[in-house]
């Protein structure tokens, strides 16, 4: 059943299941994506033991803001806010973050930020933090070509394209991040009512042109940006993982900044697995949650 919670920007919309006494955790769901990413993930973590809370990003499915004054932003603070926010209006102390993409950057925020309310981290491609000074400094060109949505995006052309063709952009993606993955249309379609939102395209416009310093961002979160510009590290029991069939994200193992890991840290290469790693490889995912819980067990 869907539930909402109020925060101070967002009417956030999520599910809900396990035992509401369990230990909590939290998956986050990335672009284009949503909360049926973990269908599969779920139900393992509820056997675990498990309270399961699978939240629509900002942009997403029936979260909504409360303000029409409220700026779109698509930040990767506003993200990480939402997350917290999320946390304290549930009164939940500390919880498993779980996510990848956009829901792994909001994992690592929080992580990185406020590592008394997690207990540990999962996250797909390693730190997730964006390093907007650098922004602007190019990278080989087999990376850069693999960005072209992003470049897309930074102009009216993509904000258009975007509005008319979600769809079709966001299938493309899939496909492209994902080639092993062999999903078919209900699949896909039962995420893609969740980009139907009013607000999904200006959030995502913002996301991939705030990252570039190309569009300010929302002054209620300047101060975490600027916390976040100093690339803070992770100090809570981490699993990294990474898809070596990653049409976006190649594996890139040491090089993801993993030294920004300070805890009990393991970094681990799922074999013919794409961007989408909850719902391509369910059992796995689910296997890093149990074990950093494990883990923050076994440190107190």
């Amino acid at each position: 059943m869907l539930k909402y919670v109020a925060t101070n920007q967002l009417d956030i919309a999520y599910v809900e299941q396990g035992d509401t006494a369990g230990w909590p955790v939290v998956l986050l769901h990335g672009f284009p994506y949503d909360i049926h990413a973990y269908d599969d993930v779920v139900p393992i973590l509820v056997a675990g033991g498990a309270r399961v809370i699978v939240p629509y990003l900002r942009g997403y499915g029936p979260t909504r803001f409360r303000s029409a004054t409220t700026p779109r932003s698509g930040q990767q603070a506003a993200l990480g806010a939402d997350l917290l926010a999320l946390l304290d209006a549930m009164q939940i102390e500390q919880a498993v973050l779980a996510g990848y993409d956009w829901g792994g950057r909001a994992a690592c925020v929080v992580s990185a930020l406020y590592p008394s309310r997690v207990r540990g981290l999962v996250s797909a491609n390693g730190y997730n933090i964006q390093n907007i000074a650098k922004a602007m400094q190019p990278a080989t060109a087999e990376a850069e070509h693999r960005l072209w949505y992003q470049y897309y995006f930074h102009g009216e052309r993509g904000r258009a394209g975007l509005t008319q063709n979600r769809r079709d952009i966001c299938r493309l993606l899939w496909s492209m991040w994902s080639p092993t993955w062999h999903f078919g249309d209900e699949i896909f379609e039962q995420s893609a009512i969740a980009f139907d939102n009013p607000d999904f395209v200006d959030v995502v416009i913002h996301s991939y042109r705030h990252r570039y310093g190309l569009a300010e961002g929302d002054p209620s979160f300047e101060g975490m940006e600027r916390r976040l510009a100093e690339m803070p590290r992770i100090t809570v029991p981490t699993v990294t993982l990474e898809g070596d069939a990653d049409g976006v994200t190649p594996v890139r193992g040491a090089g993801a900044a993993l030294e920004l890991f300070t805890a009990r840290h393991e970094n681990r290469v799922l074999m013919g697995v794409g961007h989408n790693l909850p719902q391509e490889a369910p059992h796995e995912f689910a296997g890093a949650v149990l074990d950093v819980s494990r883990w923050a067990d076994d440190a107190r």
